[in-house]
């Protein structure tokens, strides 16, 4: 078989990068998922204790549980929010609106995520201004921050912005002339849109809702900031129990069950976006 040269050249960075900054810390801790800690250090094993204690506890499953059900809520609410404004900017702006109505949703982006949250603190405080709003029509003050609403909060500020740009470039793609058929042939609006348009724009819906459930998943400043860590979810229980004497083989397996669901969650986006329709 002849080697194509050329092809595989310009191939070899992204290979090279992703040996190095992926492949080979995921191998790692692959490995130290089964090593032993013994006087505060760890030591090359191959046993599965560390799983064992991981998957026999209680608190790791309930963690499980509270990050998985809070990813697929950030999912489902980043898509359905996104969704007018997304279709506003395909359908109803002209292109220059729509241009500068991107570059301002990556605007955020510029400043740390961190320091979005940390305002975020002060706005849902129960002295905080939103409260003294809700104040003068005599309802309130709620309790905002140490909860599930205010790591909500904090996911959205995360996703939104990224799940409007994906869905906006997807819808926007769409054929007019598919709509323009649909119109005369006698579809209504709503069934222009669920028969035409969301099915035409489904890779981008898809992948933007991928996109959310992975980032809010993985998300450790919103739970700990905005949601007072209780109950923890899989990030915080990770910094947990490296705090607890070192142990870096359990943090380990708690991270390598984050790693195998964003895999398998991925994989069937995929499947569901690009897969063929059944007849």
């Amino acid at each position: 078989m002849r080697i194509d040269g050329y092809r595989y050249t310009w191939r070899l960075p992204l290979i090279v990068w992703q040996a190095l900054f992926f492949i080979g810390p995921l191998m790692l801790m692959v490995a130290m998922s089964f090593w032993l800690v013994r006087n505060y250090r760890m030591t090359p094993d191959f046993v599965f204790d560390n799983w064992d204690r991981m998957m026999s506890r209680s608190f790791f499953w309930d963690a499980y549980e509270v990050t998985l059900v809070r990813a697929c809520v950030a999912a489902v609410l980043a898509t359905l929010i996104a969704f007018p404004a997304s279709y506003a900017l395909a359908f109803k702006v002209s292109d220059t609106v729509r241009r500068w109505a991107i570059f301002l949703l990556v605007v955020p982006f510029f400043t740390s995520y961190l320091v979005r949250i940390y305002a975020w603190q002060v706005l849902l405080a129960e002295s905080g201004p939103i409260n003294a709003v809700l104040g003068f029509g005599g309802i309130g003050p709620f309790s905002m921050l140490n909860s599930g609403f205010g790591t909500m909060v904090g996911y959205m500020t995360l996703v939104l912005p990224l799940v409007i740009i994906l869905q906006t470039t997807s819808l926007a793609g769409i054929d007019r002339n598919l709509i323009e058929a649909a119109w005369n042939l006698g579809a209504s609006p709503v069934r222009t849109l669920f028969r035409v348009i969301i099915p035409a724009a489904k890779v981008g819906l898809i992948i933007g809702a991928v996109f959310a459930f992975i980032l809010s998943f993985g998300d450790f400043v919103s739970p700990f900031y905005l949601g007072g860590s209780k109950p923890p979810t899989l990030s915080i229980l990770i910094i947990d129990t490296t705090k607890s004497g070192q142990q870096w083989p359990l943090a380990a397996v708690v991270a390598i069950m984050m790693i195998v669901t964003l895999f398998v969650v991925a994989v069937a986006a995929v499947g569901a976006a690009y897969g063929r329709r059944r007849s």
